[in-house]
């Protein structure tokens, strides 16, 4: 399943003490959590949408309800708080795992169906929101694998553009089962 969160941050003079914690502490934190397999954190390229964007790939529902992950993820900002707005959190299932988005490529997502991602000559994998929020319903995900003219993108409402701020983190257990095999 797909875990999303999505916010955007109202502080600028914190704004990067913010993105450091979040980058180099939650996200690790994060992934040591039984149940979660994937991390990666993005920053929103197009307007209308929140800024930041950490989509996870987790096991249930229940990792999300299980005391470690209270423990050493979720919840563990309280004194960003105040700060943090357009905030939702989404579970989605029809994906065992997020995309990794490298250096010089892109994550476009789109709310309003696939068709704007095909259009763009691309293949996207559709999830459908099954707890927490539950909006947008539906979602499609897409990897732009190679660079473009940011200022010449012109993408209709609902379809979103994403730049990664830190590589994909696994969790140790699927790196230690990916290098056993």
């Amino acid at each position: 399943m797909i875990y999303t969160v999505e916010c955007s941050f109202a502080d600028t003079a914190r704004e990067a003490e913010w993105n450091d914690f979040y980058s180099l502490n939650k996200l690790p934190a994060l992934i040591s959590v039984d149940g979660f397999h994937t991390s990666q954190r993005f920053k929103a390229l197009s307007p209308g949408c929140p800024v930041y964007l950490a989509i996870h790939s987790i096991d249930s529902l229940g990792v999300l309800q299980g005391d470690e992950y209270r423990q050493k993820g979720g919840g563990s900002f309280a004194r960003w708080q105040q700060h943090i707005t357009e905030w939702h959190r989404n579970l989605y299932d029809g994906l065992d795992r997020a995309p990794v988005i490298g250096d010089g490529e892109y994550l476009v997502a789109s709310e309003i169906g696939p068709e704007p991602l095909i259009d763009m000559g691309l293949t996207p994998c559709s999830m459908q929101a099954v707890a927490l929020d539950g909006f947008p319903e539906h979602r499609w995900l897409a990897k732009l694998a190679h660079s473009i003219d940011l200022g010449a993108v012109r993408l209709p409402q609902g379809v979103s553009l994403y730049a990664p701020m830190t590589a994909q983190l696994t969790s140790r257990r699927d790196s230690t089962s990916q290098t056993s095999r």
